[in-house]
This record gives structure tokens, C-alpha cells and sequence, in this order.
């Protein structure tokens, strides 16, 4: 059975949710801003705005000074590893934080690339964000060869019989992402992983679109590698890496001497963004609080997160139920990715859509005159585009949903939407 609208806000207070984001009180043209663009970057909760502040006002120094202000420094990163540590159910020593996960992803590309070697394999995916290619396809300059794994066009779906053939014995890393920032579609990365390792591959996970919707357990995906960017869910703009503990301790970084060799902080180069690192904690902390209110029994950190998402996703998976079917009967669009209400555990609530006769950019323009916030475009999801054929004209309309956001501005959209159609 469904779950339904109703059923799914009772478990989450959305007054309290939208009480906690200063930003959603805005308002462009005299219309309510709608922030409809999470798949870009997501709005951030007061404490998260405050812990930027105070750490630039109270604790601003470089790390290990022997002074009040840098220890406070080295406490509060180690306070952030702890907290993404919970994030994802791993050890606060396989956390390391970097500018966002395109710059981590190339340091650890070239790291693995030395192993990598001639005539060996690297296997991609056709649904990437463009993050979690180009850098492997650097590695193309050492004779390292990249295979692309496609879709299934009609779904958006990655074709995992057409995985399951590029892998073989001269694979040394599978990269894939654990969900669309374009299309939406949900991979089966335990299957991908389960892929890698039968092949004596490595595999790399890229969970920037998937955080904000659905809890992460790298210790169930025994994922080798996983990586995310707090801007998406909650926080500031920051990257975050899990790597196994082997690895980081294993692989040699490029890095300059001065550095310690221990890891993870082997692999963070230079003074990190530390005002951005104190807002890290701040965003886990406010999903934990959320699954607190939903579930007060919580004894840990990482039992509230796990009740924060386990309320998030059927309210999010009715919202998108509401917009996807109402979508559809709008004449002349056509939606890209999974459209079956009972296969949306497969999708997060990201819809990317073509209306005839309109532009992409046409569309997002006059949606943002009337305070609708979305994307136009590929978002980065370059090979996605040019494989569906619409790289050239415009991509795509992206309409992405989080928690923040309510039935009555989906409801509005699709008003508007209809309005610009006819």
C-alpha cells in the first residue's frame, strides 16, 4: 500500500523543519520562494549559520599551536570526523574532509591510478555526475582503460547485466554513483560492490545525491571508498570522504613533505576550510535532532539519524508521488527516470523533465520569476545527456525535492507549470 501524504508529515513537524532554515522565508516578485533546487545545493539550518560564526568568532586558528584557539581548533575537527563518523557508521579515522568531492575525488584518482597501471581497467557508468568520471578518465594518460557501463534508456536504470560483463579480471575500480543528480534513479550499490569485489576490484561510491534523502552504512555496503558534499544535505560547502582504513593507511597520496603520515590527515592537503568544518557538525546534528522528535528513544547519535531518514523518505516519496503524477498529465512533457508509484524506493524525489515547444532554461526562467527555484541543464550528468539526446538542446528541467518542502508548493508549481504550457 501507498503511504499517504497525510500518514507521512504526521511523523515529521514541517513547521519545525521549515522554522529551523532562515532562507525559506524569502521572496522573489511578491511570490513565496519555493527552493526547489536541493539536488544544487540545499538550504542550512540556523545552528548551521551560527557554528560558522562562532568559530570564526571564538576559535579562528590554524591546528596544532599550542594555544587555546588551535586546540580548540584540532577539537572541533575531531568533534566533525566523530559526527560523520555517525553519518555514515564508520571510524571518525576513515573520515577526510577536503574543498568538495570533485577535489577529493581527483587526489584519490591519482593516488589509485599509481596501482592502476597499463592494460588494467577502470569501470564508469553512463548516470554519473561528471565528478565520478573525469577523474578516473585522467587515468586514460597512464594507459589505464575505461569502460562505460550503460542504462536502461526507458527507466533511466543502470543495466547491471551490462555491469556484471565489463567487469573482469583486469578491473581495479568500479566508480558508480548511489544515486542520479539528474534523473533520480536510486542504484543498487550493494550488487555493484558485491560486482567489484568478486572481480578483486575496488569500488568507489559517490553519495553526494543520495544524502540528503536516505541513511548511508558503508559498513553494509563494504564500499571501499565513499564520498559526499555536506552542502547537499544541510551543511556548508564541503567535501567528505570515507575510505577504508586499509586503504588510507595502504595507498601513497600525493601530498607535500611537512605533512603528517598518518591517516586520514595524509590526505587532507594544507590548511583545511576550518569555519566550514565546525558547520559539519552542526548539519548532522540537526538531522539527529529531527529523528529525536520522531523518535525519542533514540539512545545514539546514529539511532536518531536513522529515525530522522526512516520519517524523511515516505514523506518525500509522497511528495514525489503527487508531482510525478501530476506532471504526467501535463500535455507535451515528457519525464525521464522511473514513473511506476510502486517502484519509488528505486528513485529519490528528483525529476527531470522536457516540455515541447519550451526550453529548459525557458521553463527555469519563468519559474524563478515566480519564485520557484529549479535547474536547467545537465548538471554534470554530461555522459546521461548526450546518451538520452538532449545535451544540445538544453538538457533537462530538474525539479528536486527535500523535507523542507511542503505539498502546497508542489501543488503551486504544478499551477504554474500548466499556466506557461497553455
Amino acid at each position: 500500500m501507498l503511504t499517504t501524504q497525510n500518514e507521512t508529515s504526521a511523523k515529521l513537524d514541517l513547521s519545525w523543519i521549515r522554522s529551523q532554515f532562515p532562507s525559506l522565508a524569502q521572496t522573489v516578485n511578491g511570490h513565496p520562494a519555493a527552493f526547489l533546487d536541493g539536488p544544487g545545493g540545499t538550504q542550512v539550518p540556523q545552528r548551521v549559520i551560527d557554528a560558522v560564526s562562532d568559530y570564526l568568532s571564538h576559535s579562528n586558528a590554524n591546528t596544532c599551536g599550542a594555544y587555546a584557539t588551535s586546540r580548540r581548533t584540532n577539537a572541533m575537527i575531531d568533534q566533525a570526523r566523530s559526527a560523520m563518523a555517525d553519518f555514515l557508521n564508520c571510524d571518525p579515522d576513515e573520515i577526510v574532509f577536503g574543498p568538495n568531492m570533485t577535489s577529493l575525488t581527483f587526489a584519490m584518482s591519482r593516488a589509485i591510478g599509481r596501482q592502476v597501471g597499463p592494460g588494467n581497467e577502470i569501470v564508469l557508468t553512463q548516470l554519473d555526475h561528471d565528478a565520478n568520471v573525469s577523474p578516473w578518465r585522467a587515468l586514460e594518460e597512464t594507459g589505464a582503460i575505461v569502460r562505460f557501463v550503460d542504462i536502461n534508456e526507458v527507466d533511466c536504470t543502470l543495466n547491471l547485466n551490462d555491469m556484471a560483463h565489463k567487469i573482469g579480471s583486469h578491473t581495479r575500480l568500479v566508480a558508480v554513483g548511489y544515486a542520479s543528480n539528474a534523473v533520480g534513479t536510486i542504484n543498487n550499490v550493494k550488487e555493484v560492490v558485491r560486482l567489484a569485489h568478486a572481480a578483486g576490484a575496488m569500488a568507489y561510491i559517490d553519495a553526494v545525491h543520495y544524502a540528503p534523502h536516505g541513511p548511508i552504512d558503508v559498513r553494509a555496503l563494504d564500499c571501499d571508498f565513499l564520498v559526499c558534499s555536506t552542502y547537499k544535505f544541510f551543511g556548508p560547502h564541503m567535501g567528505v570522504l570515507y575510505g577504508k582504513r586499509e586503504h588510507l593507511k595502504r595507498l601513497r597520496p600525493y601530498k607535500v613533505r611537512a605533512n603528517t603520515d598518518a591517516a586520514p590527515q595524509r590526505w587532507e592537503w594544507g590548511t583545511l576550510n576550518h569555519e566550514c568544518i565546525a558547520g559539519i557538525t552542526a548539519c548532522v546534528d540537526y538531522l539527529a535532532d529531527l529523528g529525536r522528535r520522531v523518535e525519542p528513544t533514540a539512545s545514539t547519535r546514529r539511532g536518531a539519524l536513522l529515525a530522522a531518514y526512516h520519517a524523511i523518505q515516505p514523506y518525500e516519496r509522497s511528495l514525489a508521488e503527487r508531482l510525478i503524477r501530476e506532471l504526467l498529465a501535463i500535455p507535451g512533457l515528457k519525464l525521464y527516470g522511473i514513473t511506476d508509484p510502486t517502484r519509488f524506493e528505486q528513485r529519490c524525489p528528483t525529476i527531470a523533465a522536457r516540455i515541447a515547444g519550451r526550453t529548459p532554461l525557458e521553463l527555469a526562467t519563468k519559474l524563478g520569476e515566480r519564485g520557484f527555484f529549479t535547474w536547467d541543464g545537465n548538471y554534470y550528468a554530461l555522459n546521461l545527456t548526450e546518451r538520452l539526446d538532449v545535451e544540445r538542446d538544453g538538457g533537462f528541467l530538474r525539479i528536486g525535492l527535500v523535507h523542507y518542502n511542503t505539498t502546497e508548493e508542489v501543488d503551486r508549481l504544478l499551477s504554474v507549470l500548466r499556466e506557461i504550457v497553455a
